[in-house]
Parts: structure tokens; C-alpha cells; sequence
């Protein structure tokens, strides 16, 4: 099992930017999917985007589209999201993912979403 260490995590100014890392233990990005979560005070957990292994398609969901973007290096075993723009209402601890699993799970049944998962970093967003 891969692991995940992320970095890039902080405090903010209402329309600044930050933008995440999550290196791998391993070269595995070629064989399963990645994805970004985030988890707000007092909130579920919820899907932020992924990225398809099998045609690199991206999906993002609609509070973070046009404003966040998924990415990786798969020679440095790393993968990103930049956050631009960001809002008051992004404040989360953001964790970066690894999984099998179609990406349509990450929005549909995150839950579902267990094969790998970084420490989590602290995004705080002031107004």
C-alpha cells in the first residue's frame, strides 16, 4: 500500500492562493486513481476532485470548478491541487488520495474511497 505524506497547507487571505503536494512512498500513480478531499469543521467529509489513471480526464466538484486544479508528476511521485481564489467557506483540512475505484465514487460514495490517504493538511481561508 502506497503512502501518502502531503504538504503545503496554511493561512490565507480571502482570494489568495496555495497550492497542495502529496508525494507517494512508491511509484503507483500509473496504476490507480488520485483524488483531493477536504473536511470542514463540523462537516462530512466531501469530495474536491480526481484524476482518472486511464485517460487522465479530471473532475472537480461544482463549489471548486474553475478555481482548483488537479494535477500530477509521475516521475516525482507527486501530486498537487492548486487553489486559486480561494473563499472563507475552503477552510478545511484537505487530505490527498489514492484508490482504485472509479473517480465518480469520490463525489457519489466517498465513503468508498479507502485505499490510501495522506496526514491531511490545515487550509485556512480568512475573510
Amino acid at each position: 500500500e502506497v503512502q501518502l505524506v502531503e504538504s503545503g497547507g496554511g493561512l490565507v487571505q480571502a482570494g489568495g492562493s496555495l497550492r497542495l503536494s502529496c508525494a507517494a512512498s512508491v511509484f503507483t500513480f500509473n496504476g490507480i486513481n488520485i483524488a483531493w478531499f477536504r473536511q470542514a469543521p463540523g462537516k462530512e467529509r466531501e469530495g474536491v476532485s480526481c484524476m482518472s489513471n486511464m485517460d487522465g480526464k479530471t473532475y472537480y466538484a461544482d463549489s471548486v470548478k474553475g478555481r482548483f486544479t488537479i494535477s500530477k508528476d509521475n516521475a516525482k511521485n507527486t501530486m498537487y491541487l492548486q487553489m486559486n481564489s480561494l473563499k472563507p467557506e475552503d477552510t478545511a483540512v484537505y487530505y490527498c488520495a489514492a484508490d482504485p475505484s472509479d473517480c465518480t465514487v469520490v463525489f457519489e460514495a466517498p465513503y468508498l474511497w479507502d485505499y490510501s490517504w495522506g496526514q491531511g493538511s490545515q487550509v485556512t481561508v480568512s475573510s
